[in-house]
């Protein structure tokens, strides 16, 4: 008989990070907002795309690891208030997933749980650029490294695999959930990030990029809480429900009982984007002198 220990350090730890996430957010944004108050340069908009790799961090995946990366598309426009701060809207395309297959620890392999999930996001954030870049003076920089924060709200749906069928989680209330009592599949991010931005002409520019979202939703990947009664799922939504719900059997070993602990509660999901993007600036026109 195997002994399993349930994940609880981890979630505290996880929880001890947040907080100071947000903290750090909190006075990044203050010192940004209250920059752009006194700027008075106005540089104009640039536009551009970027490409990448989506990571996605949570119950399935509690560790950080390169392991089962998707896609990360995106495009935006961003507003140079001068050569240091950029407001940027954007939205953006991911996919991501995580399985108990890749774990390391004996709970997790148990419990067998798997998904994978488009990411559909549309997100404002502030850019602040380390030296001046974009400023049309002596003073710009070819290179410039920069912070942003911002929030972002995304659309989300775990899917997972079950002979040889893709079905969509949520509809199938995996943790006990009755009919209209499913997770919202809308949420929203904080989202906290830098790069660094290269200069190829006063027109291009390339964005490399890594920026991190701390989500609102703890069922990123469907799992959250406790094991529900399998008999009660199928009841609401079928045998195929209460198989997707407890992954365990497929190994052996049946460790799915009601109330036994199935994900960590007291943390929310993360995901994560490393891009390189494009961007074109418009320059200002400028008025000869008479």
């Amino acid at each position: 008989m195997i002994l399993f220990c349930c994940p609880t350090q981890r979630a505290l730890h996880k929880n001890n990070i947040i907080v100071s996430i947000l903290k750090i957010i909190g006075l990044g944004l203050a010192i940004c907002f209250s920059a752009i108050t006194v700027s008075q340069a106005q540089e104009g908009w640039e536009v551009g795309g970027y490409a990448g790799l989506a990571k996605y961090t949570g119950d399935l995946s509690p560790r950080f690891s390169l392991r089962q990366p998707g896609a990360a598309l995106g495009f935006f426009a961003r507003r140079n208030f001068d050569g240091r701060l950029c407001f940027r809207i954007a939205g953006s395309f991911a996919n991501i997933g995580g399985s108990d297959k890749t774990s390391i620890g004996a709970f997790e392999k148990a419990r067998n749980l798997s998904f994978r999930s488009n990411v559909f996001e549309l997100s404002a954030v502030v850019e602040f650029n380390f030296q001046d870049f974009h400023n049309n003076t002596r003073d710009e920089k070819p290179v410039s490294p920069y912070l942003l924060a911002g929030l972002g709200f995304f659309h989300f749906n775990p899917t997972a695999t079950y002979d040889g069928v893709r079905y969509s989680l949520q509809t199938l209330g995996t943790e006990g959930q009755a009919r209209g009592e499913e997770y919202n599949l809308v949420t929203g991010a904080v989202l906290l990030g830098g790069g660094i931005k290269i200069d190829m002409n006063p027109y291009i520019s390339w964005n490399i990029e890594m920026t991190g979202r701390m989500t609102f939703t703890d069922y990123l990947d469907d799992v959250r809480g406790v094991y529900g009664d399998p008999n009660a799922i199928a009841a609401y939504h079928g045998d195929v429900a209460a198989a997707l719900s407890d992954r365990s059997v497929e190994l052996g070993e049946r460790i799915g009982r009601p109330g036994r602990q199935r994900g960590d509660s007291k943390g929310k999901d993360a995901y994560m984007f490393f891009t390189v993007g494009i961007a074109y600036r418009f320059m200002p026109l400028v008025c000869p002198a008479y």
